[in-house]
C-alpha cells in the first residue's frame, strides 16, 4: 500500500509530516529520513486494529484484508 505524506519544514528546525488521508496522523523528525521513519510508525499504529473495536455479536465475522 502506498500512502502520500506531506513534509513541512518546522520553524524550530526539522520537519513536521502528516498524512492527509488519515486525520490526526502526524509526526516529526530532525531530518527528512527521520520524519519518514517516524510517520511510518505512526501510520502503522493508526491502522492497527484495537481488539475492543471488534463487534461483540456472536454472529459477527471478523476478517483481515491485505492492501
Amino acid at each position: 500500500m502506498n500512502i502520500k505524506v506531506v513534509l513541512e519544514p518546522s520553524e524550530e528546525g526539522g520537519y513536521t509530516v502528516y498524512v492527509p488521508s488519515l486525520p490526526g496522523c502526524i509526526s516529526e523528525g530532525e531530518t527528512i529520513e527521520e520524519a519518514m521513519t517516524n510517520i511510518q510508525e505512526a501510520i502503522e499504529l493508526y491502522l492497527e486494529p484495537i481488539e475492543d473495536e471488534f463487534p461483540k455479536s456472536a454472529r459477527a465475522i471478523v476478517k483481515e484484508l491485505a492492501l
